[in-house]
């Protein structure tokens, strides 16, 4: 059996084929250990969003070609609206959208920054917080996510 590392990267490129011959972006591809078994998950997206018909059309063409691979459970899903942003794609699509950026470690006693992703490269992640620039060293941030705008649903409570 290969490493795992050699393994993922075979998945991931195959993965990357289905999605171009379907129309889909292949955001993330990554394989997870929970208590009922190994799960293979990937995310995929789609200009106006992922519908189930897409995982599902999705799933049926790639399935097929990783049989050879060691997981239990094959989930294609979308990234979701609060989707952390990993690719280059991700990051442009993202510029002037509300995020969060965790951090490894407290930075002025705060261990996350929240506001208008203005940039994100390899050494630094800028965000405009209240009025204020904040640049984090790309390596003291965990994680950037999406912060979902749902403002579009106040008032629909019935």
């Amino acid at each position: 059996m290969p490493p795992k590392k050699d393994s993922m990267a075979k998945i991931e490129a195959i993965c990357q084929r289905t999605a171009d011959k379907l129309g889909y972006e292949l955001c993330a591809a990554a394989m997870e250990k929970e208590p009922t078994g190994r799960y293979l998950r990937i995310y995929i997206d789609v200009e106006g969003g992922v519908t189930l018909d897409d995982c599902e059309k999705y799933h049926r063409a790639v399935q097929g070609l990783l049989e050879e691979f060691d997981y239990d459970f094959l989930e294609v899903c979308s990234p979701g609206i609060d989707r952390p942003l990993k690719t280059r794609r991700d990051i442009e699509k993202s510029l002037g959208l509300a995020v969060e950026a965790k951090l490894y470690k407290p930075i002025d006693g705060r261990k996350s920054v929240q506001g208008t992703l203005k940039a994100m490269n390899e050494t630094h992640v800028v965000i405009l917080e209240n009025d204020l620039t904040v640049e984090l060293p790309r390596k003291a941030v965990a994680q950037v996510r999406l912060v979902p705008d749902l403002s579009a649903l106040d008032g629909e409570e019935e």
